[in-house]
């Protein structure tokens, strides 16, 4: 079976200069179709795709942000109930003098708070604008959430004493009033 062309040819409808012609013309759309079957990159989707893609990013690290800070909210809140619930009573006539940072403060606290303070059952944590004195084992559980709230405390160590020390013999206060 002939083309369409062929069979207007041999009836005379059409010449052969026009034939060759469209003939041209067809194969030229048939590879520019070929060529545009290829995947084309469409450059807003994939802009838009990019875009959603740094959104997404971006919000992924806002929401980390936001969970961070909850989260350090919290603490402080776990540690403000800590010191409140088991804060021991100041209310001694001595002054218990401790370091914060670079500056000395001073706490009023009982002979017997003075004692312990010193021997280290007791420690000192920072509550708002305040100190108050709490049990050590408090001090610890706080110092495990942040250590800038425990603002003194003695930790006992095993003291190793050098065999040549001149100073061995003379032993040092810790319950210096200052």
């Amino acid at each position: 079976m002939s083309s369409l062309q062929d069979q207007l040819l041999k009836a005379g409808l059409i010449d052969a200069k026009k034939a060759k012609q469209t003939k041209k013309e067809k194969a030229k759309q048939a590879k520019g179709q070929r060529k545009s079957a290829q995947p084309h990159i469409d450059e807003t989707k994939e802009a838009a795709k990019r875009a959603l893609a740094e959104k997404a990013e971006r919000d992924r690290q806002l929401n980390a942000e936001r969970d961070a800070l909850a989260q350090q909210k919290a603490i402080q809140a776990q540690i403000k109930q800590l010191i409140s619930l088991n804060k021991l009573p100041k209310d001694g006539d001595i002054a218990y003098n401790f370091k914060d940072g670079t500056t000395i403060k001073k706490v009023h606290v009982s002979q017997k708070l003075v004692d312990q303070l010193s021997r280290g059952q007791l420690a000192i944590a920072k509550l708002d604008n305040g100190y108050e004195v709490v049990p050590a084992v408090v001090a610890e559980k706080i110092a495990m959430r942040d250590a800038s709230f425990v603002v003194a405390q003695i930790v006992k160590t095993a003291e190793v004493e050098a065999e040549d020390d001149p100073y061995a013999d003379y032993a040092i206060p810790d319950d210096l009033m200052w």
